[in-house]
């Protein structure tokens, strides 16, 4: 607690916002609380896989984290496709085998985006809900929903009724209906420029499109919220994930990521506007920590990766490529740290 203190106060956060800090208050977002069982079949929707020559339905493919797209390596198989989220299967159908299921609000909120167009995105039918628990803007994200109850603006506490469980959105049929949930940090106040200057199509979803929203393990937190209520999620990021790699970037500024999430500073006695940030990510891309760097740079660069005998970009998303102890940033790496840093 004292390092957020001192924090706070060099980023002009005044000290009585500390003591605001909120508990969690999760609940789960639908009837299933399989999450707590000894069978988490019951739990996560599977996915259709063929690898092989051989098919199978693995739940395992609904869970968060690299549980997708296999791959046969030197070392093995791995999984190399992110899913940022978690599948939650339903417990109701009707007689058409349509899911029932209330999905509900995982905590209090605001809902600030609402995509009510299946058609418009991946994600189908979906709804993003505003979390403030006084370290910073968190949002939860509902996806593939059937019908939606709420609209943008409205207030909602924790366990009230927002949609339907539905199939909509990419690759999705009746049989594997399921709600896709997430619980996120955002990465750029600015991202619509951003993606105006890498993409030509039309963001119809504004802060709130995936790219703009890094998705933690919502599955591992649900699990510490049981243990421990007051746990906060800076200590979960920091307690359950390790450093996969790291990135130095050049300071251009006020880097507004650290003012919305300024736990992710770390020694700042270094200083407070040093020649370049050094970044902490999970392999996930979840960022873990921010450090000042005394390294001059005109661009990021790879400043240390966990070492590998495969392909770095098996293993972080394709965000960063190289074997063994040697790492570079990929294109779509460097658009990321882009995106973070606000360098562009």
């Amino acid at each position: 607690m004292r390092f957020f203190h001192f924090a706070f106060l060099l980023l002009g956060i005044s000290l009585p916002a500390l003591a605001e800090f909120r508990p969690l208050g999760l609940v789960l977002t639908s009837d299933n609380d399989a999450i707590f069982s000894t069978d988490p079949s019951r739990f996560y929707m599977y996915t259709d896989r063929h690898f092989e020559g051989v098919n199978s339905k693995p739940w395992q493919g609904g869970t968060y984290g690299f549980s997708r797209n296999q791959r046969r390596t030197d070392i093995g198989i791995v999984y190399t496709r992110l899913h940022e989220g978690i599948d939650i299967r339903p417990v109701h159908r009707d007689n058409s085998n349509n899911p029932l299921d209330k999905i509900r609000s995982i905590a209090d909120g605001t809902v600030v985006h609402v995509n009510n167009s299946s058609s418009h995105s991946n994600y189908g039918r979906y709804i993003v809900v505003h979390h403030d628990w006084g370290y910073g803007p968190f949002f939860s994200l509902y996806a593939h929903l059937g019908k939606v109850h709420t609209t943008r603006g409205q207030g909602v506490k924790a366990g009230e009724t927002i949609g339907i469980m539905g199939y909509t959105g990419a690759g999705i049929n009746r049989e594997r209906a399921h709600v896709h949930l997430e619980l996120c940090m955002i990465a750029s106040d600015r991202f619509p420029g951003w993606y105006d200057r890498h993409f030509t199509s039309e963001n119809r979803h504004g802060l709130f499109n995936g790219f703009n929203l890094i998705g933690m393990d919502i599955a591992g937190l649900y699990i510490e919220h049981r243990k421990d209520p007051d746990i906060t999620i800076p200590s979960f990021l920091l307690e359950q994930n390790e450093a996969y790699y790291k990135v130095i970037v050049p300071n251009h500024g006020q880097v507004d990521i650290l003012r919305r999430y300024p736990w992710l500073l770390e020694d700042l006695d270094r200083g407070s506007n040093p020649p370049s940030w050094e970044f902490s990510f999970a392999a996930t891309g979840v960022p873990l920590r921010a450090r000042p760097n005394s390294k001059s740079t005109n661009v990021p660069i790879v400043s240390y990766v966990k070492h590998s005998q495969v392909d770095h970009s098996y293993m972080t998303a394709a965000r960063i490529t190289g074997i063994g102890n040697n790492a570079r940033l990929t294109p779509s790496g460097s658009r990321f740290i882009q995106l973070i840093s606000d360098s562009f």
